[in-house]
């Protein structure tokens, strides 16, 4: 699975929040209201990258294009989990020292999930 850096997960999380496909420049907007300021040609080559690792897929018969995200974000994390998993070579201490971390709330939520 590929890995986002810093500011391919800044971009990533503008995409994955919108209700609609955005522009290059719709993103650049949303990033400079987080205090991210950047060149249009940097988000182009981020926006570029993250189309060819998958993440987002972009419409080019549009002008400007407009970018979407392939996958959701939870889909994305949940694959993080499952190849942290599968690096480890005791899949039950990682899993134990995962669930003695989260909250009471979460654990309940994890219960109610493994019940159904």
């Amino acid at each position: 699975m590929a890995h986002l850096g810093d500011l391919e997960r800044a971009v990533m999380d503008v995409v994955w929040d919108a209700d609609d496909s955005l522009t290059a420049y719709d993103v650049k907007d949303a990033l400079e209201a987080q205090g991210r300021d950047l060149a249009a040609t940097t988000l182009l080559t981020v926006l570029s990258r993250l189309d060819k690792k998958g993440f987002v897929t972009s419409d080019r018969s549009a002008r400007p294009h407009r970018y979407q995200p392939v996958g959701t974000r939870e889909a994305h994390m949940a694959e993080l989990m499952h190849e942290v998993l599968g690096e480890t070579a005791d899949r039950s201490a990682v899993l134990a020292r995962f669930i003695g971390g989260v909250s009471a709330e979460d654990q309940a939520t994890l219960r109610n999930l493994l019940a159904s």
